[in-house]
């Protein structure tokens, strides 16, 4: 346990919480990890507050000074490497493997591609046009430019299955394009923000540039989203709460970047690489618990290949090691908490009862006597209107629906309220991408579960709103004016 109490981020100074401190737990030991901050309605009010006010100066800042900033916060996350992952992997609960690879290696490399898009052009022509003289005026050729211009204060309330490239991902671009920023992190692990904001602080970013607040309940998240100084919300999360979020934005019109939740279908046809599809789908099971919304979680398979799938799935669960994230071996960690993992357990009975096989897992492993593990579980014989197939479980549970045809393959696949990622696999590059292009998703793997961190990345429906990563990240937090002249 970290022995020193966290503060709160405001204003460039480190400010004790009016609302006292909450244990940090380990989803894995069970034990305190450390004392995070809550904040009071009025601190985040004071936090949106002075991200305003230094917002005047930082939007004025060259680009240049933006990206140097950038670049050495990227520099001191790197410098501080081992700590950082130490923290992150007692907060939540993931491998050593993804706490060092994917989580502080991702959020210090997005700090760096930031750095570079602060020096990205912001200006755009657009053709002339010519007018003749009427109501407006006289006959003349009227030059345009489209300016990226930063939107304002940022809040930035990020997840908590990665509590460094997800923070990195919004601050990071906001910061590049001269927003400020309020950043409130998910109340399970925000200590690793902190470290993130002490980077920050370390490399020179102005006072109230960027802020960070804390709470373990509704109250800060609700100030950072409501506060009148707050121009954006950028949120990753639970649909629910991305809903209620909206609603308050639409009070006042505050811009919105909404990452969502997601029931990624995985679409595997008759001339499909099996072995490739189960080492896609598989990830489920292991990396980050299951707690992604980019997992394909959800399997339809051809007829003529579903029972082939079925065993291997079985067999690629069956040689997981799960256990303690610290363990050398160890692929999959512990759920975030205790009311995750009874989350998660009520889905594997629900789907039971609603007439789905357990094929493997279904079970509460103990491997080390303590932590929140759940065993990597699939549900065969499911039928598209049960609600483990429909709803999103956000845990190691894989559900299989057989199809017969390419056409219900695709049917099957936007029937939906989410449409984040999906996947498709078949031998036949051709037919993948003719699938591909039918499904209502905001991206669609083809023959593989990797991304391009430089394709935009949002969701259709309820997945979301807006699209972010590479330099569409920044474009989504900036304003498009339009400058014209007469030539």
């Amino acid at each position: 346990m970290t022995t020193t109490p966290q503060r709160l981020f405001i204003g460039g100074e480190w400010t004790e919480p009016a609302s006292g401190h909450y244990e940090v737990i380990d989803p894995a030991t069970e034990e305190a990890v450390g004392l995070a901050p809550e904040a009071s309605r009025a601190q985040v009010y004071e936090a949106a507050a002075a991200a305003r006010e230094a917002f005047a100066t930082w939007s004025r800042t060259r680009p240049e000074e933006r990206a140097a900033i950038l670049d050495r916060a990227a520099d001191l996350m790197q410098r501080d490497f081992t700590a950082n992952a130490a923290l992150a992997q007692a907060e939540s609960g993931a491998t050593t493997a993804t706490a060092r690879g994917m989580q502080v290696a991702v959020g210090a490399a997005r700090f760096r591609r930031y750095a570079k898009g602060a020096l990205e052009p912001v200006e755009e022509a657009v053709p002339p046009q010519i007018n003749e003289a009427g109501p407006m005026g006289r006959a003349g050729i009227f030059g345009a430019l489209a300016v990226r211009q930063p939107v304002g204060v940022v809040t930035c309330v990020t997840s908590y299955n990665n509590p460094w490239a997800n923070p990195a991902g919004k601050i990071a671009p906001a910061l590049a394009m001269g927003n400020t920023v309020v950043v409130k992190p998910a109340p399970q692990d925000p200590l690793s923000v902190f470290r993130m904001a002490e980077a920050l602080a370390e490399a020179g970013v102005p006072a109230g540039v960027v802020n960070v607040v804390s709470g373990s309940g509704a109250e800060a998240g609700e100030a950072a989203v409501d506060s009148p100084d707050v121009d954006m919300v950028s949120f990753t999360g639970s649909t629910s709460v991305g809903r209620r979020i909206a609603e308050v934005c639409g009070r006042s019109m505050k811009r919105q970047l909404m990452e969502l939740g997601g029931k990624g279908a995985a679409v595997v046809l008759d001339d499909a690489d099996l072995d490739s599809a189960v080492a896609g789908i598989g990830t489920t099971f292991s990396f980050y618990s299951g707690q992604i919304c980019t997992a394909p979680t959800r399997v339809l398979v051809q007829r003529a290949v579903h029972d082939a799938l079925i065993e291997k799935l079985t067999a690629y669960a069956g040689q997981l090691t799960v256990g303690d994230p610290t363990a050398k071996g160890t692929v999959v960690g512990p759920v975030i908490s205790a009311a995750h993992r009874d989350r998660v357990e009520s889905y594997v009975e629900l789907g039971r009862k609603e007439g789905a096989r357990v094929v493997t897992g279904g079970e509460r492993p103990a491997p080390t006597g303590r932590g929140f593990y759940v065993a990597p579980t699939l549900l065969a014989d499911c039928t598209p209107d049960m609600r483990v197939v429909r709803e999103e479980i956000f845990g190691p549970v894989v559900v299989v629906v057989p199809f017969d045809d390419e056409e219900e393959g695709i049917a099957l696949a936007n029937d939906s309220d989410y449409g984040l990622i999906d996947y498709v696999w078949s031998g036949d590059v051709a037919r993948a991408f003719r699938v591909a292009r039918r499904l209502r998703a905001g991206g669609v793997g083809v023959n593989t579960i990797g991304r391009n961190m430089e394709a935009p990345f949002g969701g259709f429906k309820r997945s979301g709103v807006g699209r972010d990563v590479g330099s569409y990240a920044l474009h989504a937090y900036s304003e498009l004016q339009a400058i014209v002249w007469p030539g």
